[in-house]
Parts: structure tokens; C-alpha cells; sequence
């Protein structure tokens, strides 16, 4: 972590001084990557099958909310300027781990555990994507819900990071609140949107053309 930290803060002075969107742009763009490679390791998922449907699950949301933010919040002329594009997009990416790494891994260690009856569904509704529901809705529930359990207690048990920097560094804390509010938002539907898209995007290379589960596109514990 130190040393991750120590690299990062050095390139960031490089880019910030330069501040060329082309640059801003390839940084994000490789901590998307970086970040859909810690996903489907922690999901127990082979990156060969599925870091394209989760690298667009997370661009296409993150890519919205991102510039949304910075124009209408922050209302930046110029929204590729490094020091808000990299640090809030840092925000919005470091938070969604979490909810794609659960919901990903439930809904297909779920599947793989009651395959039978997945396919017994099947067989009695005769489509897939109601098969999958139950399946779907579990995990999604478990991705969100720690989200919305950490909204619910903000500023009563702990003061977030983006209100706490901004008040050290001089702001009035009711205009703190306001932007901890608006990223807070952010965050949340960065998440809802992704986790949504990540198990969706993902259905093709999930299962055969017969709606049958892969099983190769586990990574083995051996």
C-alpha cells in the first residue's frame, strides 16, 4: 500500500502539472482496467472470459457520473482536468469494488450451487431470464445493502473522507456537506448501475448457448 501510494503520488504530480486530457484519459481508462482484473480474482472468476463485459459495466456508468458530476456539481469548464477528473473518479471506482465483487460472485457461486434446480426452472418457465431472477435479486440485494447501510449512518457514527478533507482544508462545512451529499449519490448509483450491468453483460460468456452454465469460467482452487 505505501509503495502503491508513494508511485501514485509522484505520477499524480506529473499529471497535474501536464494536465493533458489524452494522459487523464489513458490513466483512468488503465485504473478501470486495474480495477476489473481485483474484481473477477476476488469474484473467483476467470479474467479471459469475463474482463470485457465487466470493463463496459463499469466504464459506461462511470464515464456518465463522472462528467455529470463535474459539470453540474463542481461545474468545471474544463471536465478532463486532472485534479478533479482523477481524484473523483478514484472515489467512484474504489467504491464499486465491493458491490460488483459480491454481486458476481453470488449470482454465479449461487447458480453453480443449485444448478439443478436452475435448470429444473427452466425447463418449467421455459426462459432463461426468469430462471434467473431469484438468483439475480440475491445478489444484488447483497451487493447494495452494505451501500445503503454506510449512507444511512454518515455523519452520525463517522464523517466521510471528502467532507473531512475539505473541511481541513478550509471550507465551510455546510458547503462540505453538500459536496459529501452529491458524491455520496454518485458513488451510489455508480454502483447500482454497474453492479446491474456487470451480471448482465456477463450472461453470454456465463452460460451456453442451451442456458447451461460454464463451469470453465471458474478459476480453479487447486
Amino acid at each position: 500500500m505505501c509503495i502503491q501510494l508513494s508511485f501514485v503520488g509522484i505520477y499524480l504530480e506529473f499529471l497535474f502539472r501536464y494536465n493533458s486530457p489524452l494522459l487523464n484519459t489513458i490513466y483512468l481508462l488503465i485504473m478501470i482496467s486495474i480495477a476489473c482484473q481485483s474484481i473477477l480474482k476476488s469474484s473467483n472468476l476467470k479474467i479471459k472470459h469475463f474482463f470485457i463485459p465487466v470493463f463496459l459495466s463499469l466504464l459506461i456508468p462511470f464515464v456518465i457520473i463522472l462528467f455529470f458530476f463535474n459539470a453540474v456539481v463542481v461545474k468545471i469548464d474544463n471536465l478532463f482536468e486532472a485534479k478533479y477528473l482523477i481524484p473523483i473518479g478514484g472515489m467512484l471506482l474504489g467504491n464499486c469494488l465491493r458491490s460488483i465483487i459480491i454481486g458476481l460472485s453470488r449470482f454465479y457461486s449461487g447458480i453453480k450451487k443449485d444448478e439443478k434446480v436452475y435448470l429444473y426452472s427452466i425447463s418449467l418457465m421455459g426462459n432463461q431470464i426468469s430462471a434467473l431472477k431469484p438468483y439475480f435479486k440475491e445478489s444484488f440485494i447483497g451487493a447494495i445493502t452494505p451501500t445503503i447501510a454506510s449512507m444511512a449512518t454518515i455523519g452520525l457514527v463517522a464523517l466521510p473522507g471528502m467532507m473531512t478533507g475539505q473541511i481541513l482544508g478550509g471550507s465551510v462545512p455546510v458547503v462540505a456537506i453538500k459536496y459529501q451529499i452529491a458524491i455520496m449519490f454518485s458513488i451510489f448509483y455508480t454502483e447500482y448501475f454497474s453492479t446491474i450491468l456487470s451480471v448482465l453483460f456477463s450472461l453470454k460468456v456465463g452460460f451456453n448457448d442451451m442456458d447451461v452454465l460454464n463451469h470453465d469460467i471458474f478459476i480453479s482452487k487447486n
